[in-house]
């Protein structure tokens, strides 16, 4: 298999390349970045070789392609690979941020949609990484909703970090389906956390298979606390997931129990979420391998990039945005 890495920051030298070189040793890597030093530590480090361009990065004609630059490039990064029709492009989340991951705007709804046409017209797969699909409690919660019968969702509620914003509303998704309509309100003051400064935005929302939720955006919660706080209500139970390495806690109607899921304490909070990624990268190559879908698709992606459009618009124009009227997943035209 060849494998090529767009982009080689910590993103990918800390949490997919180690994993893809331990999960496919025989693959053949190809880079490249915009920073050549970068691009050198990576083939000292795991092998392959250094491209000079994305036109030499499509010349080889790799059969898996992974977009990880910071999210501001994602679109410049992506369109020359879905352009030239290489048959399975991954792309880091948010699928595209110009402005970074706290400031997704209409625009990059209307760039995201045209990737995911391109790669339509072009025979492309677009794939998009959203780990915290793969987290434990994630994965948990899912086999409960399933086996238990717990019906409906009925409502969701979260408090959620800007670093875990697109994650999040991937989850309210999963759980859920797409989003109907969404109102939206923005914070006066901005703050400022792990780099990301930005004001507080609370999402109302009405999903299209009945649930009600909020959601509310920030970066003004400490690192060392939860990163994020979600707790979904169905019709025979609740859940309630928080953070990257937290415990899911199950409210059972049918059984009339409250239970508690958690993992043993002699990992950190950052092997959980290394974790994550291993078994999220395992199951994109094996659908690679088996020539079969990828395990999340890009119009997940484009549905994130949906959410926080209409969040944006019903900012600015003070009102309710019909989420599926005014920004289609499809053009019209």
């Amino acid at each position: 298999m060849k494998i090529a890495i767009i982009g080689t920051g910590s993103v990918a030298t800390g949490n997919y390349l180690p994993v893809l070189k331990e999960i496919e040793p025989s693959a053949e890597f190809v880079y490249y970045s915009r920073g050549r030093s970068k691009v050198d530590a990576a083939v000292k480090v795991f092998g392959g070789r250094a491209c000079d361009s994305l036109a030499e990065i499509v010349a080889r004609r790799p059969d898996v392609c992974f977009v990880l630059t910071n999210e501001a490039w994602h679109y410049e990064a992506g369109l020359p690979l879905l352009e030239a029709g290489l048959p399975r492009v991954l792309f880091e989340k948010p699928l595209v941020a110009a402005d970074g991951q706290a400031h997704v705007s209409e625009a990059d709804f209307h760039r995201g949609r045209e990737l995911l046409r391109i790669a339509k017209a072009r025979g492309s797969e677009l794939a998009m990484m959203f780990n915290y699909r793969f987290f434990d409690q994630t994965l948990e919660a899912r086999r409960i909703v399933a086996e238990r019968g717990f019906g409906r969702l009925v409502n969701v509620s979260g408090q959620v970090h800007y670093a875990c914003w697109s994650h999040c509303i991937d989850l309210v998704h999963l759980f859920g389906g797409a989003a109907e309509t969404i109102t939206a309100l923005q914070g006066t003051v901005e703050h400022e956390g792990q780099g990301i400064v930005a004001r507080d935005v609370v999402a109302a929302f009405r999903l299209a298979e009945g649930a009600d939720g909020t959601l509310i955006g920030t970066s003004a919660m400490k690192w060392q606390h939860p990163l994020f706080e979600l707790s979904l209500t169905f019709e025979g139970g609740r859940l309630h997931m928080r953070d990257i390495d937290g415990a899911l806690e199950v409210l059972d109607g049918a059984n009339r129990t409250i239970e508690r899921y958690s993992r043993v304490r002699d990992a950190s909070r950052w092997d959980h979420y290394g974790a994550s990624f291993r078994k999220a990268l395992s199951a994109y190559l094996n659908a690679v391998r088996a020539g079969t879908p990828a395990p999340v698709q890009g119009l997940d992606g484009l549905r994130e990039l949906q959410f926080e459009a209409a969040l944006k618009r019903s900012i600015t124009e003070a009102r309710p945005v019909s989420v599926q009227t005014e920004f289609p997943l499809h053009p019209t035209a």
